[in-house]
């Protein structure tokens, strides 16, 4: 974090002692100086423009020039100004900054037409200020020889050099020389490392290479969905296409997104407890929401408070804030909007120690029971009704043989286990397969795979309702990877790149659906298998290295 966004720690005053900190009181908007300060501008205005008004009405009646003006005029027209000066200043600010606002997932939001193409510079990741960069040699040989020794730090090769694709194998050179291992299958030509400057990853040698499958149509909500999926499992979209395929000609899937919120919780540390307490009432008293609101808010056009919740250990309190981000994942919208609260809180706690702007109730990319029961980023469900013919014909399986399996192994099983969101099959295989091909953050697979399978028989016992309930699926469609090109094909494919300029978030809201439809249709096929005995089969048939892959398409008919 930038040094200039670390909150302010100030020594806590002693208990009873003068210069103790106030307590904030339900219903506070500002700090008590402010007010005050507003207060006396805001009479100032008042008074002079009345006394103007009536100055100048009684000029009129009397013929007199309005320039001619006495010392109480002049007077009263500075205090005019000098109050209106101060109000626009002061009551301006927030909106002003909500339309400058410098953010980067703001950024992807803005209306206009797209950029020329053409390589990125690689100029702006400089060094320490006031830092003079010793002379970078010109052969190719001479700096990879100065990275070996350690003369020239490997990072700045991209700044010193301006051209990424040359840093890169410059780099990737230095590294063999180092290691004395040959990295010949990492592919290093083909990729636009520009693109990955400053925001995916840093000191790269070369890129990996993922296949990526294509499952589908998913007929979700009326829409047909052709879901991209990066894997090395085999199988996988096979079987994915295989659950897509019951579930077209069963009528198709709905889903319904209940929430949509990111969460960040910073922890404080307070002298007491009964001092975090008493900032935990705050925060959570809806009498202080609209001044909580208006702070968050300040920092994004896009991200929007909607709640705080707190949580206390001793004198330690984490604070969960959960706000609305576009179509944007959101996590450094939110983190932005934090930071502002903190600091405007530490006007009136003093004695509030920010001890990190992540305590760990968020909760992200970590198993946790408040995501799972809270949820975090989109909250969604779907389901589908699967007819008996269908899970005869194309499942090759019963309706009731399903039905036993799912609460056996993934309702019992789970629970023997100890499992936490973990009420499902294979949920994760497909959630990690999508967010890799379009370009979301993997790590966050681990509360977004969150799921529990539910499975029954409807309609006499004779048709299988199937659902999924994901409540922390943690996507977007602008930021991180999702610009790269191929991510951003795979985005297009779904229809879902970019912003939603007439519905903010709405791009962001669809892809979650499509994320849950693919765990759907994912989790149909690989518990069919598992009650059809095919599992093993299958994979010992397909999942081998071998040059005929012809057959395994039987697992998607």
């Amino acid at each position: 974090m930038d040094a200039r966004q670390r909150p302010r720690r100030v020594a806590p005053p002693a208990v009873g002692q003068a210069g103790a900190p106030r307590v904030l009181q339900a219903g506070d908007a500002l700090p008590l100086p402010i007010r005050h300060t507003n207060l006396i501008f805001s009479a100032l205005f008042a008074a002079s423009l009345a006394y103007l008004m009536r100055r100048w009405r009684e000029k009129i009646r009397s013929s007199t020039p309005l320039h001619v003006v006495d010392l109480t005029e002049i007077l009263s027209v500075f205090g005019l100004v000098a109050s209106l000066i101060y109000l626009l200043s002061f009551f301006g600010i927030a909106f002003v900054q909500s339309i400058v606002s410098s953010s980067d997932e703001d950024e992807d939001f803005l209306v206009g037409p797209p950029a020329a193409p053409g390589p990125a510079p690689c100029g702006h990741l400089g060094g320490a200020e006031g830092v003079v960069p010793e002379k970078m040699p010109e052969e190719d040989e001479e700096i990879v020889a100065s990275v070996v020794a350690g003369k020239v730090p490997s990072y700045v090769l991209e700044t010193r050099l301006g051209d990424c694709r040359r840093a890169a194998g410059l780099r990737r050179e230095a590294v063999r020389r180092i290691t004395g291992r040959q990295i010949e299958g990492l592919p290093l030509d083909g990729f636009d490392y520009a693109s990955i400057l400053g925001q995916c990853c840093e000191l790269p040698v070369g890129y990996v290479q993922l296949p990526v499958g294509i499952a589908g149509p998913l007929l979700l909500d009326g829409q047909r969905f052709y879901v991209p999926m990066a894997t090395t499992e085999g199988c996988l979209v096979a079987s994915t296409n295989r659950g897509c395929k019951a579930i077209a000609e069963s009528g198709g899937a709905t889903s319904v997104v209940l929430r949509d919120a990111m969460t960040r919780a910073p922890v404080a540390r307070f002298p007491t407890a009964r001092r975090a307490a008493e900032l935990k009432a705050f925060l959570e008293d809806p009498a202080n929401f609209d001044t909580l609101s208006v702070v968050f808010n300040r920092s994004s056009r896009f991200g929007r408070l909607q709640g705080v919740q707190c949580a206390m250990a001793g004198r330690n309190l984490y604070m969960r804030f959960s706000c609305s981000t576009g179509d944007a994942m959101g996590m450094n919208m939110i983190s932005k909007g934090v930071q502002n609260v903190l600091d405007y809180l530490q006007d009136d706690f003093p004695d509030m120690d920010v001890i990190s702007i992540s305590g760990n109730f968020c909760s992200d990319k970590k198993p946790a029971a408040v995501n799972w029961i809270e949820g975090r980023g989109k909250s969604v469900v779907c389901e589908a009704v699967i007819k008996e013919e269908i899970v005869k014909k194309v499942l090759k399986t019963n309706v009731q043989s399903l039905v036993e399996l799912n609460v056996i192994k993934n309702l019992a099983g789970s629970a023997v286990a100890g499992a936490l969101g973990g009420f499902n099959a294979h949920a994760s295989n497909i959630v990690t397969a999508i967010f890799i091909a379009t370009g979301q953050d993997p790590a966050q697979n681990v509360e977004s795979s969150q799921c529990i399978t539910m499975l029954e028989a409807v309609n006499d016992g004779k048709d299988l309702h199937i659902s999924v309930t994901m409540p922390s699926i943690e996507v977007g469609t602008v930021g991180g990877g999702t610009q790269l090109a191929s991510q951003s094909a795979c985005l297009d494919l779904l229809g879902v790149k970019g912003a939603n300029r007439e519905s903010p978030g709405s791009n962001a809201r669809l892809l979650a659906t499509v994320v849950a439809g693919g765990v759907l249709a994912g989790e149909l096929s690989l518990l069919s298998a598992l009650a059809a005995g095919q599992l093993v089969k299958s994979h010992m048939k397909y999942n081998r290295s071998s040059r005929d892959m012809s057959k395994a398409a039987s697992l998607s008919s």
